[in-house]
């Protein structure tokens, strides 16, 4: 989804007009909701910075101009893309990350990630080149138009408020592999900036670019499948058996009942240790594999960087960063936007999201919204907050709301605690989560003592 979208020529003369933030903040309001004033700000700011950029003959009038392009799949927007030919007549997208900041440090024990403030806060984010090239990377990954018709995708960022210094901290070593790819322009930098785009943008291409961007057919390219069939294999920790293999040849038969015909949900019920996670990934790797736009989801982030780590092993971490989610993202996704959405630990889902739990409306329905096919692992009595308010019962009325198909199945095989599920029965009588045929115990002795923790 593009927000603003025109030619070089009519771009400067909104800008001129002083009407272009009144341009973005209509289309925006009507394509997405409602925008922050800092948004506003910084799109009039941004905006009259790139037109000095673009003041030049050597850029074409009729060049295509996108602000605040949605990736598809994703919650993430392009600042600012510019569309032409290049040398070699080959359609090519120019993509600027803009930035407000005026100081940033380095950060050394994390990949791609620098510390600045928002809001008075200081607050780790990605570096202004990995988050350019991570775009261009989603970009070329998830739209069949841009691999078939080889668009070439040329990613930057401009901080035209930051003065760079002497061992200045946004061009540390650690961050040399992401520069190479997506340079950084600062104050100052205009002519250079406005090199990089002339390097690439010879001539029109009649915004077909744009065209091929917003229209093209959205499934995840060959190489990323490929990264990810990969990774999976020689994992012995995501090998299924038992009723896991049950759970997830049914979950493959209903994800190709959805994509050709009606919305289905899938709930997978399972106590701890039952593989529901193991399940999650495979069919994570193997709906990919088939094409489909498939994340895994869950609320807690321990868990996606846990999965994440296993599977990338000498990958970077960024080919498979838009696969894990938090459940708090898609209020904002398009109705059936996503082929399949994989939920673990589906009890934890909150109604609302944002740092302040004021956007969107409930996690659960805005899940089953933007997928096809919703895949919910859930154990109701692993509710650890007073947010927590996933259920069965959520999860079939928003079901039945949209006209899905539910299918409920479980998990029984205890894979933890020697595979005991009478151990685990015996522990939920003494718990009195439920009563059991197990309440007596064992052959063994046991002591059970609580303490104050305050103590």
């Amino acid at each position: 989804m593009i927000i603003y979208e025109s030619t070089k020529q009519q771009f400067m003369d909104d800008v001129t007009e002083d009407t272009i933030a009144v341009k973005i903040h209509n289309q925006y309001v009507q394509k997405i909701g409602r925008a922050a004033m800092g948004e506003i700000n910084a799109w009039n700011n941004s905006m009259n910075y790139l037109y000095k950029v673009l003041n030049t003959s050597d850029i074409p009038d009729d060049v295509g101009i996108a602000i605040e392009y949605r990736i598809p799949a994703t919650p993430r927007r392009v600042d600012f893309m510019i569309t032409g030919l290049n040398e070699q007549d080959q359609y090519s997208v120019v993509i600027i990350e803009l930035k407000q900041w005026t100081e940033v440090e380095t950060v050394e024990d994390a990949d791609g990630l620098v510390q600045t403030y928002f809001n008075r806060t200081k607050t780790r984010t990605s570096h202004p080149s990995y988050q350019a090239w991570s775009y261009a990377r989603l970009i070329n990954d998830y739209n069949e138009a841009v691999q078939n018709e080889a668009v070439q995708l040329y990613p930057c960022a401009y901080l035209h408020n930051y003065i760079q210094t002497d061992n200045d901290p946004l061009l540390h070593p650690v961050y040399d592999p992401y520069i190479e790819e997506a340079p950084i322009f600062s104050k100052g930098d205009a002519l250079k900036l406005r090199g990089f785009i002339t390097t690439y943008i010879k001539k029109t291409d009649r915004t077909k670019s744009l065209y091929l961007i917003e229209h093209g057919k959205i499934k995840p390219s060959k190489s990323l499948q490929d990264s990810l069939l990969s990774m999976l294999q020689g994992n012995q920790e995501f090998i299924m058996i038992d009723d896991q293999k049950v759970v997830y040849e049914e979950a493959l038969r209903l994800a190709k009942q959805a994509h050709s015909g009606k919305k289905q949900v899938l709930i997978v019920e399972g106590g701890p240790g039952t593989g529901k996670s193991v399940l999650g990934i495979n069919l994570l790797v193997e709906l990919t594999a088939r094409e489909l736009v498939c994340q895994y989801v869950t609320k807690n982030s321990a868990p996606r960087s846990v999965y994440m780590k296993k599977l990338q092993q000498n990958v970077k971490k960024s080919v498979i960063d838009n696969l894990f989610k938090g459940s708090g993202v898609y209020y904002e996704a398009l109705p059936d936007e996503f082929d399949c959405l994989i939920v673990d630990e589906a009890h934890r889902l909150n109604e609302k999201s944002g740092l302040f739990k004021n956007k969107g409306i409930n996690q659960t329905m805005e899940i089953i919204r933007a997928s096809r096919f919703s895949v919910f692992f859930i154990d109701e009595y692993q509710k650890i907050a007073m947010h927590d308010v996933g259920s069965k019962e959520q999860i079939r009325h928003y079901a039945e709301l949209m006209d899905a198909e539910i299918t409920e199945l479980t998990l029984a095989s205890q894979f933890r605690c020697n595979g005991s599920d009478g151990y685990l029965a015996w522990l939920d009588d003494v718990l009195e989560i439920r009563e059991t045929a197990n309440a007596d115990g064992f052959d063994f002795e046991y002591d059970i003592r609580l303490y104050d923790k305050r103590c």
